[in-house]
C-alpha cells in the first residue's frame, strides 16, 4: 500500500532532461498546499463549511491533487475535457465515484488559476467536480489517505499532478534529479516533483554516512535510489551525485558526499520547511554544499 507520510522516497524514475527552473515555473506543476472549494456530498463526514483539496506527495507519482483529507482524485481516459463531460455511470460510478459539489457552487481557490478548479453537469443533472475541465473521482479500493491503488487501472484512470495533468509512473532507467531556483536560497536540488532536499550536519561526506534512521527517517524521509539506476545530473557537475548503502542495505542518494533527504512538513514544490531546523538542517546546493541564502 502506498502512503503519503512517513515514507522513505525513491526519486522517480524518468528520462533526463534536467534544467534549472525558477520556483513556481511551469515545470514545478506549483499549486497551494490546500485549494478549498464548497461542500459537496463526496465530503459527507467532514462536517464543515467547504472541503477542500490538497496537494500531497507519493513515491513514483510526485506531487498529485487530492481530497482534503488525503483521498487521491483521478480522471477517466474515456471521459473528455473539452468539452467536460463523464462517461462513467452505473457499476463504473459505483466503483469510480464522482466528485458532486452542490448546483451554483462558487469555488474559492488561494494561489492558483481559477479556471482550473470548476464543475460540470452529469447525466443525472448532478454536478461534478473537474479539474482542467477533467472530471473528478475517487477510488471504491482507496480506503485511507494516500492510497493510489487506481492509478493506472485498466491504462484509463490516472492521478492528477498537481498542475492538474495526468499522473503517470515515470520510465525506468534513469534517475532525474532537478537544480531549482529558490528565493531567498538560489539554486538548490529537488527531486522530479520539485521538492527540496536536504542534507543532515550530523552526517559525514568523508566518507558518506548517513546517521538518520528510526523516527529521524520518518520526519526527514531518505532520497533513495532504487537497484540498478543510476543518478545523473545535467546542468552541474555530474560526478556531485554519489550513492551511500544505508545500514538497512538500500542505497541513498549523495551529492557532494552528503546524504540526500525530503522533509516530511514540505507539501507542495519548493516548500522549504525544512531549511535551518535545528541548525543543522539545510537545502542542498548542486555541488552538495550548505544553501544558506
Amino acid at each position: 500500500m502506498t502512503r503519503i507520510r512517513n515514507f522513505a522516497l525513491a526519486v522517480a524514475l524518468v528520462p533526463i532532461g534536467i534544467a534549472s527552473t525558477a520556483c513556481g515555473g511551469e515545470s514545478t506543476g506549483t499549486i497551494p498546499s490546500e485549494v478549498a472549494v464548497v461542500k459537496s456530498d463526496a465530503y459527507p463526514d467532514t462536517g464543515a463549511a467547504q472541503a477542500k483539496l490538497a496537494v500531497a506527495t507519493v513515491p513514483d507519482l510526485g506531487a498529485i491533487i487530492t481530497t482534503g483529507d488525503g483521498k487521491t482524485l483521478y480522471r477517466f481516459d474515456k471521459d473528455t475535457a473539452k468539452p467536460p463531460t463523464s462517461t462513467c455511470d452505473g457499476e463504473c460510478a459505483a466503483k469510480w465515484p464522482p466528485v458532486l459539489v452542490p448546483e451554483g457552487a462558487e469555488f474559492a481557490v488561494d494561489g492558483v488559476d481559477k479556471a482550473l478548479v470548476s464543475s460540470l453537469k452529469r447525466a443525472d443533472g448532478t454536478r461534478q467536480l473537474s479539474i482542467s475541465g477533467w472530471p473528478a473521482y475517487t477510488y471504491a479500493q482507496d480506503t485511507g489517505p494516500g492510497d493510489v491503488k487506481g492509478q493506472g487501472v485498466g491504462g484509463t484512470w490516472f492521478g492528477f499532478t498537481a498542475a492538474g495533468k495526468k499522473a503517470i509512473a515515470p520510465e525506468a532507467g534513469s534517475l532525474e534529479v532537478k537544480v531549482m531556483s529558490v528565493a531567498p536560497l538560489g539554486q538548490i536540488l529537488t527531486d522530479a516533483a520539485g521538492m527540496t532536499l536536504y542534507r543532515f550536519d550530523k552526517d559525514t561526506a568523508n566518507p558518506p554516512k548517513s546517521n538518520c534512521d528510526g523516527d529521524c527517517a520518518a520526519k526527514w524521509p531518505p532520497v533513495l535510489v532504487p537497484e540498478g539506476a543510476a543518478p545523473k545530473l545535467d546542468g552541474a557537475d555530474p560526478a556531485a551525485l554519489g550513492i551511500v548503502e544505508r545500514g538497512d542495505g538500500s542505497r541513498q542518494l549523495t551529492a557532494g558526499g552528503w546524504p540526500l533527504y525530503l522533509f516530511a512538513d514540505d507539501k507542495v514544490p519548493c516548500d522549504i520547511k525544512g531549511q535551518g531546523v535545528g541548525g543543522t538542517w539545510f537545502a542542498a546546493k548542486p555541488d552538495g554544499g550548505k544553501a544558506t541564502g
